[in-house]
């Protein structure tokens, strides 16, 4: 067996040195460069940082939100599970409406699907909330129309869902049109609930 390193702290300074030092981070403010290697860590691809987006004041207004106390509401059980609460300045809830019993049958009332259909539930919470979507590009379509309709503002939204269809066209709609809201997004195919939970844990705080 070879010898490996073992002391969790020096493999993420190692893992995020390595990052830094392979992706191109030119083109990112230091905070939103704090942002982009931990949600590069956490799908193992440099070349993705090309395709990371980042509106203007995302990072500041993400951060005083989640320091006021606000709420992370996420797309899926992977995203929520993923967000680790230790590094949350304010004891945030996290919440995840997919699970929730009514969801079945709302779907099958909308023609949706169920993680579109969970949306229904954030009505009452989205105000001021940060918004993290890993998993389904309906999930962020449904949001987009959800403010088009009147929905309150969220204070930031992670548009970062993966998949074949329709994950690249629900996130570029976002960056054509982000409906005043302050947002980061994954252009393409690629994303995931792994890189949505790394971008809420690099806004909940900076550094390891």
């Amino acid at each position: 067996m070879m010898a490996y390193l073992r002391d969790g702290t020096a493999i993420y300074r190692q893992s995020f040195a390595i990052i830094r030092a392979e992706a191109d981070l030119a083109r990112f403010s230091d905070a939103e460069a704090d942002v982009a290697v931990r949600m590069l860590h956490s799908c193992g691809m440099v070349e993705i940082a090309k395709d990371i987006v980042f509106s203007d004041g995302v990072i500041s207004a993400a951060r005083q939100a989640l320091h006021a106390g606000a709420a992370i509401i996420c797309d899926s059980e992977m995203v929520s599970h993923g967000v680790t609460r230790a590094r949350l300045p304010n004891n945030n809830a996290v919440i995840c409406t997919l699970r929730d019993p009514a969801v079945p049958l709302l779907a099958e009332k909308l023609g949706t699907t169920r993680s579109a259909a969970a949306l229904e539930l954030w009505s009452d919470r989205l105000e001021g909330a940060v918004v993290a979507i890993g998993n389904a590009p309906t999930s962020l379509f449904r949001l987009l129309e959800m403010l088009d309709e009147g929905a309150p503002r969220p204070a930031a939204i992670l548009g970062i869902p993966v998949g074949f269809v329709g994950a690249a066209e629900s996130k570029e709609e976002l960056i054509a049109d982000p409906r005043g809201v302050p947002f980061i997004a994954v252009r393409g195919r690629a994303g995931g609930s792994a890189m949505a939970a790394a971008a809420v844990n690099g806004l909940a705080r900076a550094g390891l």
